[in-house]
């Protein structure tokens, strides 16, 4: 399982890890952009509009309303990336993570609005009245090749199968298995609650939601989107104005290293303006899904006579998830402090390296050092051998203990509850917990280091008038934004099986869909995790050239869109067509 852990990784930095796939996603929203003329910009107020119903008609197809679409949309978008993904990239990046964060939401908002066009434009009526759509069936209809000697090339039904393929495997990799694993653990930490209790509750309210389709699903996420936003936004306002004095600081923090990488302070090392960037940039492209192509399955659904009206209210999309709820755990983390502070911890062996030398904090020298070799930007000399340990002390002389890109201080090992003493076998400066000779129980070692992800954004919450209380609504959040994600997913699975094998297929995903969600309560997901890292880079890559392809298309169906409204709203300029 290792091994094949170390090969997923691998492959996907070639794929989503590696900064060409990063360059490709912003390239292709800064090419939009201005290929359209600011279109998230200028359309934004008629987007509000459209959701609001103001242009519905009687005789609009489709299963869903423009609301209860983008609320679909939304809960697959809004999920524990608001809560753990911002913590992540502030942790690694700093506050000017948060800036790339935001450039990369308003970029996204235009590949938004053009990826929903263009598959609602070609969406598909099945026999039985209900809409399936994506990019899946753009491809198909549009990206084949003729040959000049008039035969047809199907390489848009190969593309679309391939993306229908990766939709389905990501459908458990993204949407499914590691948002139950996420909420069982922090129901487990934060009540005590069974994980696999938790599986099996969520696992049967999962299953009556689904069982229904699209038309249960938007019901249900249509009122559960507004609920969980409302609960969030509570909270976190409440740590803001906690901390009310820190406002303005937090807010320059975020612009003021933008352009040169975030300054070590307290006990975050520093980061480079690249690596700053490029993490800003994956948690973006992470939490809002942004030319991924799977909003636009849930978008196909929507009522609608045109399929542009139905683009603009994806753009809204990016600007709810990233802009508001991204920024408000940001606001919160750094307002908070929590971010370059050492707590108590458990150290986990992921995050946890052993250096040859002794380094200290107080040496600015050091600090710089470490700094850049978390920024990828330097090398230091990783220990091989064994850490010798009596009575819970580390005692190996030379050796410099890291733990989560900060300083370790504190550090005790201990076996099960008692404190070890041994050698444990350390490989290239990682620690072999396994490797130790335990007489209690686990070896594992705690002390005091930054933390991140949702045991970050967690602590931050307690930061507030709510004092303990608000771990609580870290824990509900986690659950209803994770849950909900879990439910658009299924319909994004569903449709891509419809598209493969037809209808009749789809009650047989649903099933293996609840009983995977219920399995992934209580047992590792990681696995699962950087599989779907990859099924990302696999769905992502072909849509984003698909929608290059086509961008001719897309800017006419825009125009002809402006053409038929007419001059009713003076506010819109008509675009020029060229």
């Amino acid at each position: 399982m290792q091994k094949i852990n170390e090969f997923l990784l691998f492959l996907n930095g070639y794929l989503g890890g590696h900064q060409w796939f990063v360059f490709l996603l912003l390239g292709t929203g800064i090419f939009f952009t201005l290929y359209l003329g600011l279109p998230q910009f200028r359309y934004f107020r008629h987007a509000l509009k459209i959701v609001s119903g103001k242009f519905d008609r009687a005789d609009d197809v489709g299963d869903t309303s423009h609301f209860q679409a983008l609320t679909t949309a939304l809960s697959g978008t809004v999920g524990t990336g608001n809560i753990a993904g911002v913590a992540l990239a502030i942790h690694l990046g700093g506050p000017a993570a948060l800036f790339w964060m935001l450039v990369t939401a308003l970029l996204g908002m235009c590949t938004k609005f053009v990826e929903v066009t263009i598959s609602h434009k070609y969406r598909d009526i099945l026999p039985d009245g209900t809409v399936s759509g994506g990019p899946m069936y753009y491809m198909k209809k549009r990206l084949n090749i003729r040959t000049r000697s008039g035969k047809i090339i199907r390489t848009g039904a190969v593309l679309g199968a391939f993306f229908a393929f990766a939709t389905i495997l990501s459908s458990f990799g993204t949407g499914s298995l590691p948002q139950i694993n996420s909420i069982s653990d922090s129901m487990f930490t934060s009540f005590g609650i069974r994980h696999s209790l938790t599986g099996a509750v969520l696992a049967v309210l999962l299953g009556l939601v689904i069982i229904g389709g699209i038309k249960r699903i938007a019901k249900v996420t249509s009122t559960l989107v507004p609920v969980m936003a409302l609960i969030y936004f509570i909270g976190a306002a409440l740590v803001i104005g906690t901390n009310y004095e820190n406002i303005l600081p937090s807010l320059g923090s975020i612009f003021a290293d933008a352009f040169t990488g975030s300054a070590a302070v307290g006990g975050f090392l520093g980061a480079g303006f690249a690596f700053t960037f490029n993490k800003g940039v994956n948690r973006g492209l992470f939490s809002n899904e942004a030319g991924q192509g799977s909003a636009p399955i849930a978008h196909s659904a929507a009522r609608a006579h045109e399929p542009v009206s139905e683009g603009m209210v994806a753009i809204l999309e990016p600007f709810i998830d990233t802009i508001v709820i991204c920024t408000l755990t940001g606001l919160v983390l750094l307002s908070s402090g929590v971010w370059n502070e050492k707590l108590e911890n458990k150290f986990q062996a992921a995050d946890l390296y052993v250096l040859e030398g002794t380094y200290t904090e107080k040496e600015s020298h050091d600090r710089m050092l470490l700094g850049r070799f978390f920024s990828n930007d330097t090398t230091v000399d990783l220990f091989t051998g064994s850490l010798k340990v009596v009575a819970g002390i580390p005692v190996s002389e030379e050796l410099t203990l890291i733990h989560a890109e900060s300083f370790a201080e504190d550090v005790i090992v201990h076996d099960g509850d008692s404190l070890f003493t041994g050698e444990i076998p350390v490989v290239a400066g990682k620690v072999q917990f396994s490797g130790a000779s335990s007489t209690q129980g686990e070896v594992y070692m705690t002390g005091r280091s930054l933390i991140h992800s949702a045991a970050l954004t967690t602590e931050a919450f307690k930061r507030s008038i709510l004092g303990n209380w608000g771990q609580y609504i870290v824990s509900i959040g986690l659950l209803l934004f994770a849950f909900s994600t879990a439910i658009s997913w299924s319909y994004y699975g569903d449709r891509a099986v419809t598209y493969l094998f037809g209808t009749k297929y789809v009650i047989i995903y649903r099933m293996v869909y609840v009983v995977g969600f219920f399995v992934a309560s209580f047992t590792d997901t990681t696995i699962v995790w950087n599989l779907s890292y990859i099924t990302i880079a696999l769905m992502t890559i072909p849509n984003l050239f698909g929608l290059l392809i086509l961008r001719k298309d897309i800017k006419r169906t825009i125009f002809d869109y402006w053409t038929d409204f007419g001059n009713s709203w003076p506010e819109e300029k008509l675009p020029v067509r060229r």
